[in-house]
């Protein structure tokens, strides 16, 4: 199995996913591979652990989230694996629940949520974005 975090889609994967059927709520696993310290575009605060910045994110998320129906599920640190074999394990996983792909893609293109995407960009060194479906 390959695996390759990343921090943003491309293009084609962002039209594919939000052009796919809409078919209602879905949850979306974020699995986070953080910077040892945040990148900031205008090298401001180069000693900040990369947590801390997407913690600023996921604090300022909220707000977006709610603004389309959705709701933050789940997110905690990483401990240990119990089954299985990665050579990295992630450090963070958060659940997020949207009501629609279009709630999501209404989300992403907010001026409130483009404004807190610096501390997303700052922190992140990759990530996996599943998306999942209640089952029945």
């Amino acid at each position: 199995m390959k695996v390759t975090n990343l921090v943003h889609p491309s293009p084609e994967q962002a039209k594919a996913f939000f052009g796919g059927a809409e078919d209602g709520p879905m949850c979306m696993v974020n699995l986070l591979k953080f910077k040892d310290k945040a990148t900031y575009a205008d090298g401001s605060e180069p000693e900040l652990p990369g947590r801390d910045a997407y913690l600023r994110y996921g604090a300022g998320v909220q707000a977006c989230l709610a603004a389309v129906g959705g709701k933050a599920r789940f997110s905690g640190m990483v401990t240990d694996l119990m089954l299985g074999e990665v050579e990295e394990l992630w450090d963070m996983v958060a659940i997020a629940e949207y009501p629609s792909r279009a709630a999501m893609l209404k989300m992403v293109q907010s001026p409130e949520y483009q404004a807190i995407t610096k501390h997303r960009d700052a922190g992140l060194a990759g990530q996996l974005n599943i998306r999942t479906k209640a089952i029945g």
